[in-house]
């Protein structure tokens, strides 16, 4: 089975922890960690802009990103979030088997 790293940039805890638990709720990810403040620098319609985020990482299936993906979509505040799966190469057996048991349907 292969894991990834689901990165999503909030606006806000708030809003990263409704996320999180939707798709607790749903089973399509094992767990999220909320980082509650980031400092973003970036281009946005032709301005150099900054922003006080929250980051968002979970620990998902890489066959749940497509559902979680429209979940995400669904219910974020920015016309444009960012939504990345980072791969994980290696992780502890024990891990891997609590995380598959997490994210199956029951």
């Amino acid at each position: 089975m292969a894991f990834g790293l689901l990165y999503v940039i909030c606006n806000d805890k708030k809003e990263a922890k409704k996320i999180a638990l939707k798709l607790l709720e749903k089973r399509l990810i094992a767990c999220a960690n909320i980082v509650p403040s980031v400092e973003s620098v970036f281009r946005w319609k032709a301005k150099i802009a900054n922003a006080k985020e929250c980051l968002m990482l979970c620990k998902i299936s890489k066959k749940d990103f497509k559902k979680a993906g429209k979940i995400i979509l669904k219910m974020h505040s920015y016309e444009i979030p960012c939504i990345a799966l980072l791969d994980v190469d290696n992780l502890n057996k024990s891990y891997s088997k609590w995380l598959l048991r997490e994210t199956k349907a029951t």
